[in-house]
């Protein structure tokens, strides 16, 4: 027999042998920390369940979807109704209101939480700093109802405070309610001014790890406040501001309707309109199943093929990516 040979069969020998002991040792371990995999199961089921399960009814964005005749007795089109929303006239409208949407909030609302938790990093703890920690977070505990509701009192042409206030300064309050200008930054603004302070408790815990050893050392030799926040704080949170700017990217289209379509009126439409809230029109309202199927089908592909993209760039450029 060629050595060779004799060397290949010997590898694939053992390597048949340790399969049933790697098997044997996966068991063990398994059997000795059954109380974690009890723990671990009702979040599994739970996704299991109603995130894997509810897959099944994607097929009828493939089908011409009839209520009465079930999911598997409707008959097949094709790509019909993907090539019906690509082809109508409000394709481009509702991308580029969900690009810009995602976009601003992005550029607005990801720095923010990082500048503040580097921020709080540096005062004292004390009564000004939990007070103040205590405020920005309070707003992201606020209902979506209720935040829409405060955003229409505030900016109402007739009895908003923040118009009162700009027009006793004399200066001419805009409809910020109906110009569709003034409907994405209203959003932003206040989708920031919600989400920040809570954004910044993952940073704040990052920064925790942060040895005390190093701002000693950068101490005596010389560093300033600006220089140990730049090459010591910065790079400590690096890792963590990399895979939220994955995950923020991975959702970039996912632009939720809720407040969205509680703002919306027919004034501000034209800036408004998002592919969520198209879905939720379609496919609740004028109950076009199959069609607002293809359209949310459409977006959840959009937002995963981005969140491998991005993951692949930062994965070649650095070592942090999500996998």
């Amino acid at each position: 027999m060629n050595p060779m040979q004799k060397s290949t069969l010997t590898y694939d020998q053992s390597h048949l042998v340790l399969k049933p002991a790697a098997r044997r040792r996966t068991g063990k371990k398994i059997l000795r920390n059954w109380q974690l995999y009890i723990l671990l199961a009702p979040a599994f089921l739970s996704i299991f369940i109603f995130s894997y399960i509810p897959m099944y009814g994607v097929q009828i964005a493939f089908k011409n979807f009839i209520p009465v005749d079930g999911i598997s007795g409707s008959a097949w089109v094709g790509f019909a109704h993907f090539e019906r929303f690509f082809n109508s006239y409000y394709f481009w409208d509702l991308l580029w209101n969900t690009l810009s949407i995602s976009l601003y909030g992005l550029a607005i609302g990801f720095p923010l939480p990082i500048i503040l938790a580097l921020a709080f990093n540096e005062v004292k703890d004390g009564m000004f700093k939990r007070t103040v920690q205590t405020v920005t977070y309070a707003p992201h505990f606020i209902s979506m109802v209720v935040m829409a509701g405060m955003i229409i009192t505030f900016l109402s042409p007739s009895s908003g405070m923040i118009v009162h206030l700009i027009e006793a300064l004399g200066f001419h309050a805009p409809d910020f309610l109906t110009d569709p200008r003034w409907f994405k930054t209203v959003y932003v603004l206040s989708d920031v001014w919600q989400g920040t302070g809570w954004g910044t408790i993952i940073y704040l815990a990052a920064l925790t790890g942060v040895d005390p050893g190093l701002h000693e050392a950068a101490i005596l030799d010389g560093a300033s406040r600006l220089q140990r926040i730049r090459y010591i704080n910065i790079p400590a949170i690096l890792p963590t501001i990399t895979i939220l700017l994955i995950l923020n990217m991975g959702s970039l289209l996912g632009v939720g309707f809720e407040k969205i379509l509680l703002l919306q009126n027919p004034l501000n439409m034209e800036s408004s309109d998002v592919i969520s809230t198209f879905v939720y029109r379609s496919g609740l309202l004028d109950a076009q199943y199959s069609f607002s199927t293809a359209v949310g089908l459409f977006n959840s592909v959009v937002n995963a093929l981005l969140l491998v993209m991005v993951n692949q760039i930062v994965r070649r450029t650095s070592e942090n990516s999500l996998w």
